[in-house]
């Protein structure tokens, strides 16, 4: 028997497991099993992998992504440019290897909705996520900013800083924040709104609820919506394949 799972903290709503459950049930696979990996502290992670019989493979999730590097044995080339690691593929020897499917969900997500005029975006939020959306923004030649609460010289926005015609200016506007995830779905990032039009794309890596208080704002001004649901099961997929198990 195959062991797959989740790494990250207070993960109970997870996507992962629902859907790889469904996935195997689908495809009357029977012989491996996904579950949640919920940790309090990366300190855990060793102890998992050393006590976890059968164990192939993870995917990592908030707040993880950068804190699990060090203890991984190598890092894909594109995982180690982006600074975050999303799936872990455990090879016969043992050795853990890092990779980033993020960018590869979200690219795929995203690339139906661009049209000439989104040459500029917004990422709200620091964390390992936003660095998967800025590389994938990179190679889409489409230049960015991100937004946080401190700033960081040169690099990026503060929130309180923005003002509608910025708004309107940048016309992907990415959220990378916990912001407005269930059960907390009255908040949203604090940004004015007012500055969107139906020229605007905005994306929510958040997929529960399925329309954030973000989206809602933004579809108010009539721009484009998206939730993180398909960007989740294209990287789903993804790490699948890295897998390999079949």
């Amino acid at each position: 028997m195959f062991k797959l799972g989740l790494l990250g903290k207070n993960i109970s709503y997870s996507f992962s497991r629902s859907y790889f459950k469904k996935k195997f049930e689908n495809e009357n696979i029977t012989d491996i099993t996904y579950e949640n990996f919920d940790i309090q502290n990366i300190l855990s992670f060793p102890s998992i992998i050393k006590n976890t019989k059968g164990l192939k493979g993870m995917n990592v999730t908030i707040p993880y992504k950068e804190e699990v590097m060090p203890y991984l044995d190598k890092i894909n080339k594109k995982a180690k440019a982006i600074g975050a690691v999303n799936t872990i593929k455990i090879t016969k020897k043992g050795k853990l290897i890092g990779y980033n499917t993020d960018c590869y969900g979200f690219k795929k997500t995203l690339k139906p909705f661009l049209k000439p005029e989104h040459k500029k975006a917004l990422i709200l939020g620091t964390g390992g996520a936003s660095k998967a959306i800025a590389y994938t923004l990179k190679e889409l030649k489409i230049e960015y900013r991100y937004v946080s609460r401190n700033s960081v010289k040169g690099l990026n926005f503060t929130y309180n800083m923005l003002t509608e015609e910025m708004i309107n200016d940048y016309q992907i506007i990415i959220n990378c924040t916990p912001l407005g995830t269930f059960p907390d779905i009255d908040v949203c990032p604090d940004i004015p709104y007012k500055g969107i039009s139906e020229n605007h794309v905005l994306f929510d890596l958040i997929y529960n609820p399925e329309e954030t208080k973000f989206l809602k704002l933004g579809k108010q001004q009539k721009a484009t919506t998206i939730n993180g649901l398909k960007m989740l099961e294209f990287q789903a997929e993804k790490s699948w394949s890295i897998w390999k198990l079949y």
